[in-house]
């Protein structure tokens, strides 16, 4: 990235990528209300921004390719692949439905042991994918216990979100922070292992809390042993094996020089050759290209403002107040990111906020804990709203259809159900982080070189 001085000035450049990058995040984060899918408006924006810069000088074709971060782009590719190889195997239902047969009809057992597979599991692949996964599975789970299902389907998501912070393959956000900072996986889990345990038992106490009378009977315990079978036995454990061989590499790929992308490709090779039973076509036909094309639409639609020096401009208002006090800036980033990430999509958030924090980098000034402190904020942001992740979006759907087709709308995750019970969930997690963020400030702030 190019080193510019401290103090810019407003120019036409600015003016032209700061209007092309407004308009692309309100026809963004609006989809709901113009009915057109995100993806397409970041293309636009990342074609208006390609051609608007070649004109004015700004920015071109070439810039563009340059600007996309491509060791996300093949990471997410490749987990995405490994998890659609993974989910017809049953191997996932089969956990699920242990899980319900070992809680014998104790619901917060079912919630808390649920919830720890879900946040295991989103460890290493995305919160999205997980709930995908689990969500169904609990439906069917609390059908068969003839018990309300929402306070489990909340628990997915609120816990597949926080999971997702621990690691650096959990989370899309992190997939940027971790490229555009060169964090590894190793000092990505143990800056924010911690961190996320501790938000992990304060959601675990919420839900206790905000659900106490729910979840206080029993139910009478059903056998699911007869369910647990995997339709798929040899795939699936050759799939962990393939990851447990990848999280040993993920955790030394910086000693042998490997982006994650290149451990998480050559783990995807090595199962699509071990699973002799991976159908390629239908394997490839599971894959979100829409997030992938997302992601690349803002990667050039934000290297765009970049290259007008529109963020750095920004940038150096922020300066001040970070250099004057980086553990206060640190904590209000976070927030600021929650809150944001509650109301909109964390990902095009993430993308404006890495340029501006490199920058800042640039001056001189210690970013570290700005970096941990986005990480979690746009983590534990996304469990503020029914809208603040993919992932809600996908249980509030699943719950919406479950109370259609049983009549009972109380089945229903409603916007005012997720404030009340998701939005304190939110602000106990950045509680705890904004604590740990203070009480082990010189641990955060040690610069990751050191």
């Amino acid at each position: 990235m190019e080193t510019v001085a401290t103090h810019l000035t407003w120019n036409t450049d600015m003016a032209a990528s700061g209007i092309i990058l407004a308009l692309t995040f309100v026809g963004i984060f609006t989809e709901g209300v113009h009915g057109f899918h995100r993806t397409k408006f970041a293309m636009l924006g990342a074609a208006l921004m390609v051609i608007v810069g070649q004109i004015m000088g700004f920015y071109g074709p070439e810039q563009a390719l340059e600007a996309i971060d491509w060791n996300v782009i093949f990471l997410l590719g490749a987990m995405m692949t490994i998890v659609a190889i993974m989910i017809p195997t049953g191997g996932f239902q089969a956990i699920a439905y242990r899980i319900a047969d070992m809680s014998r009809g104790r619901q917060f057992l079912l919630l808390a042991m649920l919830g720890t597979a879900v946040t295991v599991i989103s460890l290493l692949l995305d919160n999205v994918t997980t709930v995908v996964i689990f969500g169904p599975l609990i439906v069917l789970i609390a059908q068969a216990l003839r018990t309300n299902p929402v306070p489990y389907l909340l628990a997915a998501a609120l816990l597949s979100d926080t999971g997702g912070v621990a690691t650096l393959v959990g989370d899309p956000p992190n997939m940027m922070i971790g490229s555009a900072a060169h964090i590894n996986f190793n000092a990505f889990v143990i800056h924010m292992g911690g961190v996320v345990t501790a938000a992990w038992l304060a959601i675990l106490a919420a839900l206790w809390f905000l659900f106490k009378r729910d979840l206080s009977h029993e139910t009478p315990p059903i056998d699911f042993s007869d369910r647990e079978a995997v339709a798929d036995p040899y795939t699936w454990k050759a799939s962990l094996m393939v990851l447990g061989v990848m999280v040993v590499f993920f955790v030394i790929h910086h000693t042998l020089h490997w982006e994650p992308w290149v451990v998480a490709a050559l783990g995807l090779t090595a199962l699509v050759f071990i699973g002799r039973n991976v159908d390629m076509d239908a394997t490839f036909e599971d894959i979100e290209m829409s997030l992938l094309i997302f992601f690349l639409s803002l990667f050039v639609l934000v290297g765009g403002v970049e290259q007008s020096h529109f963020l750095q401009y920004l940038g150096q208002f922020i300066e001040p107040f970070v250099a004057s006090d980086l553990l206060l800036a640190s904590i209000v980033l976070m927030w600021v990111a929650a809150i944001l990430s509650a109301m909109i999509d964390n990902i095009p958030f993430t993308a404006a906020m890495i340029p501006i924090i490199l920058g800042m980098e640039q001056q001189g000034i210690n970013v570290t804990p700005l970096w941990w402190g986005l990480a979690v904020g746009v983590g534990m942001g996304g469990n503020g709203t029914h809208l603040g992740s993919t992932a809600n979006v996908f249980i509030v759907t699943l719950s919406e259809r479950v109370a259609k087709e049983t009549g009972n709308a109380d089945y229903r995750i409603t916007p005012g159900l997720w404030f009340r019970k998701g939005t304190p969930a939110m602000l106990a997690t950045l509680v705890v982080s904004s604590l740990a963020m203070w009480l082990f400030f010189d641990f955060f702030s040690k610069p990751l070189g050191s």
